[in-house]
């Protein structure tokens, strides 16, 4: 969820759920009283503050209120900041990855307890409509058609306190043996890259892969392809530090975008010269998804993760005979059970991300150090609450 357009969200119904902000607190929401706590809030495109905020409170039966330990910032939400996401209003606390500790569980909560420690899973999904059960739950119908709800329709992970929807799905219990910062690349980064890069790109033993563009998400592609058994991944990127980067999370191979040539490049990394088997674009322009279909071998597959803000080519007259598979997705968030146990058993380390951190009071210096990157050699920067 590192991108995203903001025409997907401006015809979605409103949910009685969907309308919490604490600057204009629709009747039925309860505060805890009179406690406050400090949050990340929304005031509108290039606004942002740390800010006291009221606590939140239950408001439904399936809610469960998480003190957030740390918490993450999502190419989302600079979007969001930029104005991209008018279904955002003014007012709303942002952010939708991270770990805390359950403090207040509703009385229909039945697997989620007062104490437990947790993942907050980006995608909040009911269980019970047509996609949720197809496994959609990023379209779930019971939310307005829409499974992001952190930091867009209700208020987020960037705080002290979240109110979470739906707790029994979409808290996700946190073993011993993964740490909170982890557990916080298991929200929404990890699970992205796997899903709608390597699952949905059907990443089987002995693939050659191309990952085109290792930011973030990208790198999370490359690291669960090499755990799926590719015999060769192949950064792309034309920022030194990324490719130098994604030799630590599995690349076996990095070829510079800036160069002559890539199509050319790639197929001669690949078996027979024929094309990659795989090709995950990861960056949202044309050019690159250019890049990712014009380097498939026959029977290859192009898994697209980046969001496109304009139209791509896509040459049916010379491509209806190669046998080629187009995926495109938002995150289900539904794999993080089997990234747990990749976690555990050493196949991958999403500790490997985070390369800043900061403490809650440090959050607005958090912010500035995401949005500039490039710079600071940024990947994922973690926020942790002391407090």
């Amino acid at each position: 969820m590192e991108i995203v357009i903001a025409a997907i969200f401006q015809a979605i119904p409103e949910d009685p759920r969907q309308g919490e902000s604490h600057a204009g607190q629709k009747a039925g929401i309860h505060s805890r009283g009179e406690r406050v706590m400090k949050a990340i809030v929304y005031g509108g495109p290039g606004n942002k503050a740390w800010e006291d905020v009221p606590e939140p409170g239950i408001q439904d039966p399936t809610d469960a209120i998480v003190k957030v330990e740390c918490t993450t910032i999502c190419g989302t939400d600079l979007h969001i900041l930029k104005g991209d996401v008018p279904a955002v209003t003014e007012g709303r606390i942002l952010g939708h990855e991270g770990v805390g500790v359950v403090t207040e569980v509703g009385p229909s909560c039945t697997s989620v307890t007062v104490g437990d420690r947790v993942i907050i899973s980006c995608i909040s999904k009911c269980m019970e409509c047509e996609y949720c059960k197809a496994g959609l739950t990023s379209h779930c119908q019971t939310l307005g058609g829409i499974g992001w709800i952190f930091g867009h329709l209700i208020d987020g992970t960037q705080a002290e306190y979240v109110r979470v929807p739906y707790a029994d799905n979409g808290l996700i219990p946190l073993p011993d043996t993964v740490t909170a910062e982890q557990g916080t690349m298991l929200s929404d980064i990890l699970p992205t890259g796997y899903e709608i890069g390597v699952l949905n790109g059907a990443v089987k033993q002995g693939d050659v892969v191309a990952v085109v563009g290792v930011g973030p998400v990208g790198l999370a592609a490359v690291m669960t392809a090499s755990s799926q058994g590719a015999s060769k991944v192949i950064a792309v990127d034309g920022n030194k530090f990324r490719l130098d980067a994604s030799r630590e999370f599995g690349a076996t191979e990095t070829v510079d975008a800036s160069g002559d040539d890539l199509v050319a490049e790639l197929r001669r990394l690949s078996r027979g010269g024929l094309g990659v088997d795989v090709a995950i674009e990861a960056v949202g322009i044309p050019a690159t998804f250019g890049l990712a279909l014009d380097s498939i071998r026959p029977g290859g597959r192009v898994a697209n993760i980046g969001v496109h803000g304009e139209g791509v080519q896509f040459p049916i007259e010379r491509d209806w005979i190669n046998n080629i598979t187009i995926t495109t997705g938002l995150v289900n968030a539904t794999t993080a059970p089997e990234l747990l146990d990749k976690i555990t058993s050493g196949a991958i380390d999403p500790a490997k991300f985070v390369t800043h951190r900061f403490t809650f009071d440090q959050f607005l210096g958090a912010y500035d150090t995401f949005a500039d990157a490039a710079k600071q050699k940024a990947l994922k920067v973690i926020i942790s609450n002391a407090g």
